[in-house]
């Protein structure tokens, strides 16, 4: 080849490499995830605890169902609370209240002598779980750069999932010891996380994001020149904070705490009953749009059934054959090291891949294996019980595999997509709402389980959750955008024009006329 020739040929361009994790971001996120703990526990935990509850209390089907599905109920009315506490106290004190609240739970749930006090200490544990549930992802998503929020935001999960690993483990470990100490024991060792976690969380930093709506600018700056791949980043990210709290661009520093205030003035008749209002009762077409797709995400998550299969997984285990209760026992350890092994696979891949896809490839899985865990479970009712060991083998297999498709997709997935979509005003405000709508749909499907299973056979039931998971597919294909790449700001865009981008742009229209007009003023004297 000729010299000309040669130099006509563009060099070749070496692939852009990712940024390295923020290490400073990967610890804030490792740390405010570790509240996810406490619910994960508290699920599994309860799968072995009612096998040895029921014999020493002498409690029936219908209440184990509704103490263990119960809790869901009541932290409902943490994640509401959360939403407050959030903007009033911070994000960061928020979680140290929803680790002291569980701590508190734990100790009435493992001391308590009668029903009557084990419900009263699974309220006070429902409360300190909608808490944790509702911060930890906001928190990291407000934290993490862009670059590596949808990995660091899917923490919560992954811990959430090492906490049913834990109580699966706990309920085994304690298993043989006497009936009465067992599930106290049980109880009593989800009490010891909650004391590390909440010194822990006194160490990280608050939520840049909140500083600035509190007007601690240089503390906000702080924090995002820690938790940015780049200065330019942080500016960038305190920039479109600014904008979304209400501060003109142009505005320098010194006249931000100004700024926030006539902001804060003109945002006051939308705090409390105000966003309330704009969220639930008079929402613009981008709000309703976000709704829809944040309220929609949680509702299928839970809708699916999967609380069920970890609550009562001995039960599912029994129906497919292994009927030692040690023995079920055990093998629900499988689910809680499925759950905890295939989460990484979405962790890794979010911010590659996307959420989206990922969404749609689990929800796809989930339905499938449903259905055949279902068939399964219905075929083994019509043989002889020597001649359905190979359909049982296939119903463990089946539920290992929905346990998985849910673990790789859509359970960590709608947490990170949900903590996204929201604008700063609403963000706090609507995580709590799609929170309390996943526990009210957590806490209707374990309550209402056995009860259905003894109605329609367990494998009906899992019919209906086949047909809700397929029909859940649907609706994620139809509603939800991508939202890998983009700013916290940004991703609001994508459901449409806001109300207020108009005002924030119109505002600084206003700050930019007015600083002309001053100039030409002088200039003219």
């Amino acid at each position: 080849m000729s010299t000309d020739a040669a130099a006509a040929v563009p060099a070749a361009v070496a692939p852009a490499k990712r940024a390295p994790i923020n290490k400073y971001a990967f610890a804030c996120a490792l740390l405010a995830s570790m509240n996810s703990v406490l619910l994960g526990y508290d699920i599994s935990v309860m799968s072995g605890a009612q096998l040895f509850m029921k014999e020493d209390l002498k409690i029936t089907d219908t209440q184990i169902e509704i103490l263990a599905g119960v809790i869901n109920i009541y932290s409902l009315f943490g994640s509401l609370a959360a939403g407050f506490t959030s903007d009033w106290l911070g994000r960061r004190y928020t979680m140290v209240l929803a680790a002291a609240i569980f701590f508190t739970g734990a100790l009435l749930m493992g001391l308590a002598p009668d029903y009557a006090l084990l419900m009263a200490g699974r309220f006070v544990a429902g409360i300190g779980v909608g808490f944790a549930l509702m911060i930890a992802p906001v928190y990291t998503a407000e934290v993490a750069p862009t670059s590596a929020r949808g990995f660091l935001t899917s923490f919560p999960e992954v811990f959430n999932n090492f906490g049913i690993l834990l109580g699966y483990v706990s309920n085994f470990a304690f298993a043989r010891l006497p009936v009465h100490l067992s599930w106290r024991a049980m109880f009593l060792v989800g009490a010891v996380p909650p004391v590390f976690l909440g010194a822990a969380v006194l160490a990280m930093p608050e939520s840049p994001r909140w500083l600035v709506m509190r007007g601690r600018i240089d503390d906000a700056r702080r924090v995002l020149q820690r938790t940015s791949d780049s200065p330019a980043e942080a500016e960038e990210r305190l920039l479109d904070i600014k904008k979304a709290v209400g501060i003109p661009e142009g505005v320098s520093d010194a006249d931000d705490v100004a700024a926030i205030v006539r902001a804060g003035n003109k945002q006051s008749s939308r705090s409390g009953h105000g966003v309330w209002k704009e969220l639930l009762i008079n929402p613009s077409r981008p709000v309703r749009r976000m709704l829809v797709a944040g309220l929609g995400l949680m509702f299928i998550q839970q809708a699916t059934g999967v609380d069920c299969v970890v609550m009562y997984s001995p039960r599912v285990f029994e129906q497919a054959g292994i009927k030692s209760k040690t023995n079920s026992l055990g093998a629900s350890m499988a689910v809680g090291a499925c759950k905890t092994f295939f989460i990484p696979i979405s962790t890794l891949l979010l911010d590659r891949v996307g959420r989206r896809p990922l969404l749609l490839a689990s929800g796809g899985g989930m339905a499938i294996f449903l259905f055949t865990l279902a068939t399964s479970l219905h075929m083994m009712d019509r043989r002889p019980e020597g001649e359905a060991a190979a359909l049982g083998a296939v119903s463990i297999a089946a539920m290992l595999s929905f346990v998985a498709s849910f673990a790789s997709g859509l359970g960590p997935v709608a947490w990170v997509y949900c903590s996204e979509i929201y604008p700063l005003r609403l963000r706090a405000q609507a995580a709590a709402i799609g929170t309390g709508l996943n526990r009210i749909m957590s806490g209707a499907t374990t309550m209402s389980f056995l009860s259905l299973s003894h109605a329609i056979t367990i494998a009906g039931s899992f019919y209906l959750y086949a047909c809700v998971a397929a029909a859940g597919w649907v609706f994620m294909y139809l509603f939800l955008p991508e939202t890998m790449g983009k700013s916290l700001e940004d991703t609001v865009k994508l459901f449409g024009k806001d109300a207020d981008d108009e005002d924030a742009a119109a505002v600084a229209a206003r700050h930019e006329r007015t600083k002309k007009s001053s100039t030409e003023l002088i200039t003219a004297q």
